[in-house]
Order: structure tokens, then C-alpha cells, then sequence
């Protein structure tokens, strides 16, 4: 297969084996082989061979062979979700990484085709980003490379805000018209119909009838309809684009939201390869003479720093957990209106279902719908899993709090919408001025002003028009706000004045 040496393949064909004797379902997996520079510009890439050209991928590629020339970062695997699956070995690696590598890469093509995030990915994506890389390039031959370069930072700069839950829901055709007792709902409810005309008279009847109507009216002029959280779709539709931009701008879109479920799914993901990994290296391909490099290199991967978060460590131990539980029979009504400690701890009805709910897991869930479900306050205990602040007296992270609840929540925080901030459009015709009203939805953290006033600038740069932005800053109701040469702050509700004492300006 592919340029492996016969050693490799034959190793190739053996870990296959194991992989589909356990239950592992791939897409057939290319292996290939190459050099460490080689590696470090496909990991630039994404894992793809091929980009459009741009500086972000070399200022990336730098890091990552100078990162490896110093001793400080080695790549040892890496794949791509697609059909088939390419994986990369490094040349150079022991027999015992490679086989490590070939044993986890079957764990995240399994993932990769059986998890629903992935469901709706491109599976043919190595040929797509061919075919971006392209088109970019006849753009940078007719426009130039800095036109369409400083275009492209701009789009880069806003490829986060999409919807990322949009593909997986399934849109309605058309809406059916208002049944009359819908259309009617302003009226108070009758029982008896005697005493219709005394709880709604004819002139409340009107005047209810008017404000209904009014309402209505006002929902058919705005624009969009409903709030719009793929802003880069509405952008693509109505910014005033050129034909060029347009495309862009889409190939930039449709590249985020490829790369999207890897971001929903990291823990999990990298949990599951190392769950196999480890499996199938200590059950069926470890040599007596390679044991000891095994457990060196795992080791190494699976620490996690006492403030730090490694998805492989948590992911891993909490597939264990859950197999374990699920072995026990530790779930269900009975289980959780258990108090007895001692009843707990040795609680065993030998259900032996923990392979089967594994499976079921990786199938159904994400990130947030993983650690919700299954983490445990006695995970959290032997895995020591804590709040962590830094102490500005000491210099150093000291443990904030132990208590559960507090540390799922923040897991959970981070890992909704990759910890960034939830934006949307909310008008498009701001004011009736042609203006963009977007809104954050404040869960207790503000914005960064620097990220929010650079985002708002090089939204005006697509749109044309202001930009503003209604969120929370300081505890109070804040509109921002960028059209074309100042960047404005002011109270939600009031006007802005260039004479205002609470009025912010910065250049352009």
C-alpha cells in the first residue's frame, strides 16, 4: 500500500485485522511515508497535501519544523476525514510509533465514519481543497496576490462565526398558513358562548385585531426574518461582493465547517484512538522487547498538568469509566437512588454491557453531550480534575474549587461553540439605515475589546455599511459600534454622540 516499506505493510495488514476483529468499521486507510519536513507542511495544511497559498500556512510550517529541528514538538500521526482515509508515518520513527500510529489512526477513521458529527463532512474533501487551491490562484493571477491575500485575511479573521449545528437540522419545506384560531389567539379564552360578547367586546375585539396586524407587518419588513447565526452565509448572499469575493468568502466558509466536527468532537476523538490504541498495542501487537518504549511514549501523551486539560488523558479514562460502569451495571433508576457508600462502592450485577455502550457513545455524542452525560463526581476525584485561578500574590495556579458542579460547568463552557462567543445578526437594516445589528449572547463573560473592535472593522470591509454590536460590557447593556473611520461605545438605548461622556473613539 502506498510507498510502505514490506515491513510496514505487513504490520499495516495485521493492525487492520485487529482493528476489524474488535468491531472497528473504517474506510479503507491509506498509509504513506515521509520525511519530517514533509509532515510539518501537510500538518501546516490541515493534514491536506494541497491549500490555496497563503502566509498564515507558511508562518505555520515555520513553527512546526523549527519546533521540530529543536527537540521541542514531535509529529507522530496524523489523518484526514475523508473516503478514504489518508494517514501519514513518519520516516525515521521506531517499528514500535509506528505501529503505535497505525493502531490510532484505525481508532479515528472508525470515528471519523460512524460518529453523527462527521455524518455531513465532505468525504471527498482532499479533491476539494485541490480545486480551492485553485481557483484562488486564478484570482491572485488576475487581481493580484496582495488584493486578494488582504481579502483573505479578512474572511480568515471571521471564519468562526457560523452556525456550526446547522447542518444537522433538517429545514421545513414551507410553513402552512395560520389556522383561524391561531390567527385569533389575541382573544381571551370563552367557555361559554353566552358570554362571548361580555369578556371580548367588538371594540377590544378591534383593537386587538389592529395590534395583531401591526405586528405582523412589522415581522414581514425585517431583515432577515429570524436571526441569522451563520453570518458568513448571509454575508456571501447579501454583502455587496464581487464575484470573486463571493467565492471566497465561500471557499472559506465551506473549509470551516469541514474542520468543524473535529473542533465538536476533540475529547472524544482523541479519546477513542487512544482507548484502541492502547487496547490493541498491550492485547495483540507489542512484542515483549518494545513494552517499555510503549508505556514511555503513552505516558507521555496521556500527562496532564495539574491546571492544564489534555483531551487524551480525559477522553481515554472516561471511555475506561464508562465500559467499567456499564460492566458493573452502574446506571438506571436503581443505581442513582442508591445512597448506601459501602452498596455503591461494591456494586457488580455483571450486566457486561460496556463494549456495547462505548460503541453506542462514539456514534451519538459530541464534546458537550459526553461530558454531560458521563462525567461523574468520582471521576472528577480520581482524575483530579479541579478549578484552577492564578494567584497574582504567588505566581502561580492554585486550586479555586472542588466542587463538581462548578468543574462541569466550566468543561462545559469551553467546550459550547469552542469556548468563543455565540454572535448572530439580528437586523440588517439597523435604524433603516442599511446598518448591521448584530447581538452576543452574554453568558456571564464579556468580549475581549480588542477581538470585538478588529471583528467589527473587517466586517465593515464586507459589508460596506456601520457595523454595531449590542452585548454586556462591565455589567451594563453596551452598543458598539464601527462605520468606517471610528469606533464608537456607548449605553444600550442611547444615541451616540461624538460629545458624549461615555463615547470611546479609536482610528480607523
Amino acid at each position: 500500500m502506498a510507498n510502505l516499506t514490506p515491513e510496514l505493510e505487513a504490520e499495516r495488514v495485521k493492525i487492520c485485522q485487529y482493528a476489524k476483529d474488535v468491531g472497528l468499521d473504517c474506510f479503507e486507510t491509506i498509509f504513506e511515508l515521509i520525511t519530517y519536513d514533509q509532515i510539518s507542511q501537510f500538518a501546516a495544511y490541515g493534514g491536506f497535501p494541497v491549500r490555496y497559498p497563503h502566509w498564515k500556512f507558511g508562518m505555520e510550517y515555520e513553527h512546526l519544523s523549527k519546533s521540530y529541528e529543536y527537540g521541542l514538538s514531535k509529529i507522530y500521526e496524523m489523518v484526514i476525514n475523508t473516503d478514504p482515509c489518508y494517514a501519514y508515518l513518519m520516516e525515521g520513527n521506531a517499528m514500535m510509533d509506528q505501529k503505535l500510529v497505525m493502531a490510532h489512526v484505525y481508532g479515528h477513521c472508525d470515528f471519523f465514519k460512524n460518529n453523527i458529527w462527521f455524518s455531513k463532512t465532505n468525504r471527498k474533501m482532499m479533491d476539494q481543497m485541490a480545486n480551492h487551491a485553485t481557483r484562488i490562484r486564478r484570482y491572485i493571477d488576475r487581481y493580484g496576490v496582495d488584493t486578494v491575500e488582504n481579502f483573505i485575511d479578512v474572511c480568515l479573521s471571521l471564519e468562526n462565526l457560523i452556525d456550526r449545528y446547522s447542518p444537522y437540522v433538517e429545514k421545513s419545506a414551507s410553513k402552512s398558513a395560520p389556522s383561524p384560531q391561531q390567527d385569533a389567539n389575541y382573544l381571551l379564552r370563552v367557555d361559554r358562548p353566552y358570554m362571548r360578547d361580555y369578556i371580548n367586546p367588538p371594540s377590544y375585539v378591534e383593537e386587538q385585531k389592529r395590534k395583531s396586524e401591526e405586528a405582523a407587518f412589522e415581522r414581514s419588513q425585517r431583515f432577515p426574518l429570524h436571526p441569522e447565526k451563520d453570518i458568513l452565509n448571509f454575508l456571501i448572499h447579501h454583502a455587496p461582493l464581487a464575484d470573486w469575493q463571493q467565492d471566497v468568502l465561500t471557499i472559506i466558509r465551506d473549509e470551516a465547517y469541514y474542520f468543524s466536527p473535529q473542533g465538536m468532537t476533540k475529547t472524544m476523538n482523541e479519546g477513542w484512538a487512544s482507548y484502541w490504541h492502547s487496547r490493541l498495542m498491550t492485547t495483540k501487537i507489542l512484542n515483549d522487547s518494545e513494552i517499555i518504549d510503549f508505556a514511555d511514549h503513552h505516558s507521555g501523551t496521556m500527562a496532564m498538568a495539574p491546571n492544564g486539560y489534555n483531551p487524551y488523558k480525559v477522553g481515554i479514562e472516561l471511555f475506561r469509566d464508562i465500559e467499567e460502569r456499564w460492566n458493573k451495571g452502574q446506571f438506571g433508576r436503581d443505581w442513582e437512588q442508591c445512597d448506601d457508600v459501602r452498596e455503591r462502592k461494591h456494586w457488580n450485577t455483571k450486566a457486561m454491557l460496556g463494549r456495547e455502550k462505548i460503541f453506542e457513545v462514539r456514534k451519538v455524542c459530541n464534546d458537550v453531550t459526553f461530558i454531560d452525560q458521563f462525567l461523574t463526581e468520582d471521576f472528577c476525584v480520581r482524575n483530579k480534575l479541579f478549578v484552577y485561578k492564578f494567584n497574582k500574590k504567588t505566581q502561580k495556579f492554585e486550586v479555586d474549587t472542588t466542587d463538581f458542579k462548578a468543574i462541569k460547568a466550566q468543561l462545559l463552557f469551553h467546550m459550547t461553540n469552542f469556548g468563543q462567543p455565540i454572535i448572530r445578526i439580528e437586523d440588517a437594516n439597523f435604524e433603516n439605515r442599511g446598518e448591521l445589528l448584530l447581538t452576543h449572547l452574554h453568558e456571564g463573560i464579556d468580549m475581549q475589546p480588542d477581538y470585538m473592535s478588529e471583528t467589527l472593522k473587517n466586517l465593515y470591509k464586507i459589508w460596506k455599511r456601520p457595523v454595531n454590536l449590542a452585548t454586556v460590557m462591565d455589567e451594563s447593556a453596551q452598543l458598539f459600534r464601527f462605520d468606517g473611520k471610528e469606533y464608537t461605545q456607548h449605553k444600550l438605548g442611547e444615541q451616540p454622540s461624538p460629545n458624549a461622556a461615555n463615547t470611546e473613539k479609536s482610528g480607523s
